[in-house]
Parts: C-alpha cells; structure tokens; sequence
C-alpha cells in the first residue's frame, strides 16, 4: 500500500482537477472582494443588485471552491494508495506545476476582478442597468432620460443613506429579482408613492435642494397652440411666488419654520385627501380640515402621512406627459415645425390612437402622419417632404416615450401633482370643500401661490416689456 502521509499537502492538491478547481474558486471569490467590497463598505455602492453579488454570489462561489479542495485531495489520495506503482514524487516538477498554476490563476483572476467584476458593478451604478435590465422598467428609463435629473443615478434618490437604507435597499432588491423571475411583476408597476417605498425628501431631495431656503419670484411661461390651420400660439404668463423661510409663498406655507402637515389619503396614489391636519409649533396654531362628505370615523382607518416635498413634486424625475402638453413644447422647441397646417390637431390625433403593440405605432404613426399631408397638401408635402418625415419621427418619439401598451402604461397612467392644470394636483386639498371645526376652509385663491401676467392671450405686453416677444416670434416663424 502506497504510504501518502510522507507526500507534502500541495503535492496532493496538485495531483486531482477538482482541488485544483476549488483553489481556482476561492483565488476568484477572494480576488473579486478585494476588488468591490471595499467599495461596498464605504457606502459607494447603494445599488441593491450589487449586494447580491457581493454578499450572495461571491460566497457561493468561495465555498463551493472550499468544498472542492479536501474532495480534491481526498481522491487523490485514494489514487496513489490504489495505485500499483509508487508515484515518482519529484519535488521541483511539483513546484513548478503549482507556481504555474497559482500564477495563471491570479493573472486570470486579476484580469477578471478589473475587467468584469469591477465594471460590472460600476455597470450596476448606472439608469441604464435599472431601468433596462428589467423590461418593466422601461417607462421609467425613457421618462428618467427626458427628465431635469438625467445625470443623476438610481441610487442617489432610491436609496436613502446610512444602514437602515443599505438593508431596505437590499431586501427591496431580493424581492424586485424574485418578481422579475417568477413574472409576478405588476403592470403597470406601481410608483413609490403607491407602494409605500418612497424613500423621505430629507434623506434624498434635500441633500440637493434646500425647501426652506428663500426662492423668491419666478416667471414661468406656457406656450400653448390651438387646434387650427395655422397653430395659433397664444400664452400664459405666471410669476410663481415660491417663497421660502419665513417669506409668504407656496415653500413658505408648507414647508416654513414650525408649520408640520399631515394628512389621511383614501388611496394608494394620494389622489383623494378627506383629512389634513395644519400645526404651526411657533404660533400654537392647530386645525383639523376635512371634506364635508367624509364620515369622522373613516379618517381613523386611512393611513397617514407627513407632507413632504414629493407629495407635491412627486414626478420630479419620472415625468410623464399628456399628448396635448407634450406638442405644445414640441412646437415651442423648435423640435416640430409650426409652420405645417394643422400639425397640432393631427398629431395630438395619431398620439391619442389606440396602438396594440409600441411595434405597430412605430408601423402606423409616422406614415399616418405623412398620408395626411399627401392626401390634404399634395403641393406642401412636394416642398416639405423631409420636415414632414421628420416631424413624424418627432411624435413617435413623443409617443414612444410616454406609452407602453405591453406595460399598460398609456396617457395619464401616472399622474402629476405639480399645478392643477392636467391632474387635480393643488386641488386635492385647495378644492374649496376642506373645513376645519370653526367653518374655516383651506383658501383656494390663485394669488397666493401665483400672479398671472397673461393668461392665453397671443401677445402679451409682458413680454414686450422684457424684450422676448421677438425672439418668440422668430422662433414661430421656422
């Protein structure tokens, strides 16, 4: 019988493929932590998927190669004590077997650990790994790419800081990878606000904005175009009193020293609020506002919440637009001419169509929108034919980024509390019908949040005054 005890430990660990494997296994999971958990241990990596690989994958991979190594060894012992001959044990042969193989592993992993374990996670950081890995997501990529945060990552807004955010994030990501495998994904997906997974303003928007810093005054304009031959353009001129601090204004109102409101919503988007509570801590002021036709017992059962800024802003990066809204700044852009008869009114048409698939509105839009300018203004489409080419690609642009028929995402699905125009936005609580115990109501006065400069008119003095019409003006003439 072959006597294996008076062969050196590597000397077996060489001699079987499946030791030599295990050891290859553990040299990639070790390698790979050197190279992400460090990251991951400082907080530069919030992103829940990168979790599993470090935290789930890495050690799977470094037991099984655990597991692999003394299996390894053990059968290459039962080889040399089955043998019939006495393996010849050359010490410098298995030495420069062994350094071979270490070196080839480490280059390899080292290679693998910069390459791809590293990129893949730096990969994992990025919109484009949240919202295009998961074919659910898509609706939110493509309003996240057309949105004022477009530079931002995922994680700085989803993910709140500190420990408690790193754990909720982690267990959201399990069960968002669970859904996406089983297919049990809700569409359309609910937002945060509907699933109760919104993470507070404090710990996200306001590490960037500052809601009780003073804001002051700000002019908005909305161009708008009528449903006539020639888009007649007409606009809307508001000064925006945003306040702040202790200055009088929306921020001011909400959102200023001492002022704390709660309310009770009756849905999960928080689009019907019977209850609102005011308290100001600085004035002792206390009320209780709530719609005439709620029963007091109900508002016990409705969850409730504190207002805070994405009650109001709560589509600041995932915005979704209306057909109507989305050609008015199409036109204002310069991104569709207006200068082609009926351009608003026939594309707010096609938008507005029934598609059963994205692949059949990409077949029917842009040449519906073409036959109509063949078959109304045959000599037009002779001159023009590439702006109208153009100009169809444009709305199916508008389309494709706003309706997902797969999805169940369509017109409206997601609405936007910002303003009252589209969606009931300020009037879910400025509705007149709010009332506290001693007959006060929540004010629904215009002024108190904005003051119109014009309103709908074609040319407004207000912006002669500030020495813009022209401009307008020459842009309505591309």
């Amino acid at each position: 019988m072959n006597d294996t005890s008076k062969r050196p430990a590597w000397f077996l660990l060489t001699r079987h493929w499946l030791s030599l494997l295990g050891v290859a296994l553990v040299a990639t999971a070790l390698i790979s932590w050197l190279f992400v958990l460090p990251q991951q241990i400082r907080g530069h990596f919030d992103n829940p998927y990168v979790g599993i690989i470090v935290f789930l994958v890495l050690p799977a991979i470094f037991f099984a190669g655990l597991l692999l190594i003394p299996v390894g060894v053990y059968l290459s012992r039962r080889q040399i004590r089955g043998s019939l001959a006495e393996p010849t044990f050359d010490r410098k042969t298995a030495l420069r077997r062994i350094a071979w193989f270490f070196g080839v592993t480490t280059l390899l992993n080292i290679l693998i650990g910069t390459q791809v374990t590293y990129r893949a996670v730096k990969h994992m950081e990025t919109p484009q790994f949240c919202g295009g890995s998961c074919h659910t997501m898509n609706p939110e990529l493509a309003a996240f790419q057309n949105s004022p945060h477009s530079r931002l990552e995922c994680v700085d807004c989803h993910v709140a800081p500190g420990a408690g955010g790193w754990v909720a994030s982690k267990a959201s990501g399990i069960r968002q990878l669970v859904e996406t495998i089983r297919k049990t994904v809700p569409k359309p997906i609910p937002s945060a606000v509907a699933s109760n997974r919104l993470v507070p303003a404090k710990e996200t928007c306001e590490n960037c904005h500052w809601p009780q810093k003073y804001s002051g005054v700000r002019l908005r304009l909305f161009s708008k175009y009528a449903d006539d031959e020639a888009n007649t353009r007409s606009e809307t001129v508001l000064l925006m009193l945003l306040g702040g601090n202790r200055i009088a204004g929306i921020h001011g109102a909400h959102l200023g020293p001492g002022v704390h409101i709660r309310f009770a919503a009756a849905d999960a988007d928080r689009q019907t609020i019977p209850w609102i509570e005011y308290r100001n801590t600085n004035t002792g002021d206390v009320r209780a506002f709530v719609t005439s036709d709620t029963p007091p017992d109900a508002v016990k059962s409705l969850p409730q919440f504190d207002m805070q800024c994405v009650d109001c802003h709560n589509r600041p990066t995932h915005t979704f637009e209306l057909p109507e809204r989305a050609m008015d700044k199409a036109l204002a852009l310069g991104e569709i001419p207006v200068t082609l008869p009926y351009v608003k009114k026939k594309s707010v048409e096609l938008l507005r169509t029934s598609y059963a698939t994205s692949t059949e509105a990409a077949d029917k839009l842009p040449a519906a929108f073409v036959d109509f300018y063949q078959q109304n203004y045959p000599a037009l489409y002779a001159s023009r034919s590439q702006d109208i080419r153009e100009a169809g690609r444009s709305i199916l642009a508008i389309y494709s980024r706003n309706v997902f028929p797969d999805l169940k995402v369509s017109w409206g699905t997601y609405p936007n509390n910002l303003g009252h125009t589209d969606f009931p936005g300020c009037f879910r609580c400025h509705d007149g019908s709010h009332t506290a115990g001693d007959g006060k109501t929540i004010a629904q006065d215009c002024n108190s949040c904005h003051e119109p400069l014009a309103m709908d008119e074609a040319s407004p003095e207000i912006l002669k005054t500030l020495g813009i019409s022209e401009r307008i003006s020459k842009l309505q003439k591309q």
